[in-house]
């Protein structure tokens, strides 16, 4: 049962702890982009004075995305999935992976006088869908049709949200921290209307919820993951790029493979003699 005595829903300590450090993320991350907004309209050294604030909203937008990838791992792994994890979780995705992305791109990437309208109305579009996605998901979820949270229908929004970071990251990488016209007004736009419709496109993406401690892996699989660590750690600036755009395309290939390949990929197979109770095993 999830709930107590009285009808109300149990509160599990470690999954809700880290759902409120996502939400505490995407406060940060908001509450930096509107003081990088304020100095930039106050600073006599023009736009560039805004950028450390913008840059620090980045990461805690990243930062949200582990603590999101951290709650669901912790409630499968104790046996503590319950409603109430499910809707705060998506109370905070909400803030983190769709208000701040928005308000990033809005109030900050999109100031330029001619393009206000637009981003305006981009953000708007991405913010939408990416609220009505997590809707669609929890009503899949609450569904409890058997198998219904094996795939993502639609890119998640928390790899949405990602992607519009770790690639405004690598942008203010490549041009010295310094947010520059073309690459706003070519690159941005663009990817948050591509993304919005990607939310509520048909393309299924791998949940990954059947890796957890017991998965094994051979050796050369394992050493591919801590050097795509290693990588990440060191090339921070431009690494969490490369891995959302590549989960971003898996989407669009993962038709095309074999199911040996998929199961290989995402796990989707548990190994029998593990999964299986005494009394069934052979």
């Amino acid at each position: 049962m999830n709930t107590n005595d009285d009808g109300s829903p149990k509160i599990y300590l470690l999954p809700n702890l880290m759902t409120a450090g996502n939400l505490f993320c995407g406060f940060l991350a908001t509450l930096k982009i509107v003081q990088g907004n304020l100095v930039v309209h106050t600073a006599t050294i023009g736009a560039s004075a805004g950028d450390p604030y913008f840059k620090a909203a980045i990461w805690c937008i990243l930062a949200a995305c582990i603590f999101d990838l951290l709650d669901g791992r912790l409630a499968r792994l104790g046996g503590t999935d319950s409603p109430f994890g499910r809707e705060f979780d998506s109370l905070a995705d909400v803030v983190s992976f769709g208000v701040a992305p928005a308000l990033l791109v809005s109030r900050v990437l999109l100031s330029e006088p001619e393009m206000e309208k637009a981003g305006w109305l981009v953000a708007s579009v991405y913010l939408i869908c990416g609220a009505m996605r997590l809707a669609r998901f929890n009503c899949i979820a609450a569904s409890g049709v058997p198998g219904a949270g094996k795939d993502f229908k639609g890119f998640p929004i928390p790899a949405a949200a990602g992607l519009v970071a770790s690639i405004t990251l690598f942008m203010l990488y490549i041009t010295n921290d310094r947010i520059e016209h073309w690459l706003i007004k070519y690159v941005l736009p663009p990817l948050l209307l591509f993304l919005s419709w990607m939310m509520f496109s048909s393309f299924k993406y791998p949940s990954f919820k059947n890796i957890n401690w017991r998965t094994t892996r051979s050796l050369p699989k394992f050493l591919a993951i801590v050097v795509a660590i290693a990588l990440t750690v060191i090339y921070y600036n431009w690494m969490p790029a490369v891995l959302f755009i590549t989960y971003l395309l898996y989407g669009f290939l993962r038709p095309f493979l074999s199911r040996k390949m998929k199961e290989s990929i995402e796990d989707e197979i548990e190994d029998d003699d593990e999964a299986a109770p005494p009394s069934l095993q052979a």
